[in-house]
């Protein structure tokens, strides 16, 4: 048993005693799984470790002694590439997600926020449109001092006053920020560096005087036709004044995928303590949100319990572009996920994947045209590592959107690995001190089960079998929200 095995089965045990459920006896079951070897049959492998689909649910097997309907259990569709590499996995969905023909709609400006361009945008005017003035203060032309009009200027917006359409030299008139210069400007000269002298009509400067100082001239940021962001730029703020300036009133953009969520499980309770072998889902409020922050619109999840029928009508009555769900991916006699994809006819693209947490994660294609499903396993933790895993890159390619940057970090301490399969492990980045280079800390509470330390996190880091010593460099997957807060030093790590 490896130490993090130790860890893992004294978590299980702890929450065997919390939850009133033995769960000791199939943990030990799980340790003695690691010694087959990983080229025998599906069912065998997946009672590895935590490839048990629910570590912190009801064993399976009391919740089939207590009920007596029978349950029936077509055959599962047979896997064209067990246990994937993980970043095999990853390349899979990325490449499901760009697969088909991708739609395009025209959105209004307010309504395109987050989604995703699906043409490059191009300049439809001149910015600015026109010489404009940088500061208020004085448009002058030719050398000064200069005779200005008393109660005479030029505010933004407004139209051109006939005496102000060309500016004579040795002239001045007040201009306001925005407000276009008149013909001839020389410069215009900043309010504060300006000297007046009102009885005699006078504007002097004792700073040199620069041609073309403080004037935005037309075209200084962009041409007509010039391209401002390619496709595939997700529409930010920033995006949406800059395509207001350029003289877009829609933009031509990527439908956000649609996604239903189902929540697979008899056990879980959607409100109050848990109680009476019952546990509350943690899944349910998290992977809405979540999936949201990844560009897709989420309907509310759908609580199914451990229904076979249940389930083979939600996945034929759905019209979302990806169906999400948690629990049952294992072989158990209540895990129904496999069996109806076979009765489905389904494709599956991964089965399973050679990481920790979240092994038994599964993507498959229920048609031709129809929509992907990733199937999460119920662990909180796990479910995680699936959607980074398979949902991300699934989803950047179904809106369009450009794949997570790979980056590698230098990890302070070290992190232990799984003998075979990668490990995902929560992380949070620090700044060097003293001249050190910036960094990440793996944070605890790290087991399958746990939320505690990705709540606190603000990456993945992607440990390599064998672990790493600390001072190496490991890639990071970030988690699409802030940075962690200083509230989590010494909390979690």
């Amino acid at each position: 048993m490896t130490g993090d095995d130790a860890e893992e089965l004294a978590v299980e045990q702890a929450l065997a005693l919390v939850g009133g459920r033995n769960r000791v006896r199939n943990r030990a079951d799980d340790q003695a799984g690691e010694q087959v070897p990983r080229n025998q049959n599906r069912g065998e492998h997946q009672n590895r470790g935590e490839h048990q689909n629910r570590s912190e649910h009801q064993d399976r097997s009391e919740l089939t002694n207590q009920d007596p309907t029978p349950h029936p259990t077509p055959p599962a569709p047979v896997s064209p590439t067990p246990d994937l590499p993980w970043d095999r996995a990853r390349a899979v969905a990325a490449r499901a997600g760009r697969g088909g023909p991708r739609a395009v709609v025209r959105l209004p400006l307010d309504r395109a926020l987050g989604h995703v361009l699906a043409e490059p945008l191009a300049a439809l005017t001149d910015l600015p449109s026109f010489d404009t003035s940088a500061m208020d203060g004085w448009a002058v032309a030719g050398p000064g001092p200069w005779t200005y009009e008393e109660g005479v200027s030029l505010l933004a917006g407004v139209g051109e006053s006939p005496t102000a359409a060309r500016l004579p030299d040795g002239t001045a008139v007040r201009i306001a920020t925005g407000a276009r210069t008149p013909a001839d400007t020389t410069a215009v000269i900043r309010s504060e560096h300006a000297q007046v002298d009102e009885a005699r009509a006078l504007v002097s400067t004792r700073r040199p005087v620069v041609t073309g100082q403080d004037i935005r001239p037309r075209g200084q940021e962009c041409r007509s036709g010039d391209q401002l962001v390619p496709a595939g730029t997700v529409v930010t703020p920033a995006v949406l004044g800059l395509a207001a300036a350029a003289g877009y009133d829609a933009l031509p953009a990527v439908p956000r995928p649609r996604v239903d969520v189902l929540v697979l499980g008899d056990e879980l309770l959607a409100a109050g303590l848990p109680h009476d072998g019952l546990i509350r889902d943690a899944l349910g409020p998290m992977l809405g949100p979540w999936l949201r922050a990844l560009g897709a619109e989420v309907s509310g999840p759908r609580r199914l319990g451990d229904d076979a029928e249940a389930l083979r009508e939600a996945l034929t009555s759905s019209d979302a572009d990806l169906i999400v769900t948690t629990g049952g991916t294992a072989s158990g006699p209540v895990d129904h996920v496999h069996p109806v994809l076979a009765t489905l006819g389904a494709e599956l693209l991964v089965d399973g994947v050679a990481v920790r947490p979240g092994h038994p994660m599964l993507l498959a294609r229920l048609s031709a045209d129809g929509p992907h499903l990733v199937g999460l396993p119920g662990n909180p933790l796990a479910a995680v590592s699936g959607l980074l895993t398979l949902a991300e890159p699934l989803l950047a390619g179904l809106a369009g959107r450009p794949a997570q940057d790979a980056y590698r970090a230098l990890v302070h301490a070290d992190v232990p690995g799984h003998p075979h399969d990668t490990r995902l492990v929560p992380v949070v980045h620090r700044a060097g001190r003293a001249g050190g280079r910036d960094h990440v800390a793996p944070l605890r509470y790290n087991g399958p089960a746990m939320l505690r330390g990705i709540a606190a996190a603000d990456g993945l880091a992607v440990v390599p079998a064998g672990g790493v010593r600390s001072g190496t460099e490991v890639e990071i997957l970030d988690l699409p929200w802030a940075p962690a807060t200083p509230w989590t030093e010494g909390c979690f790590t």
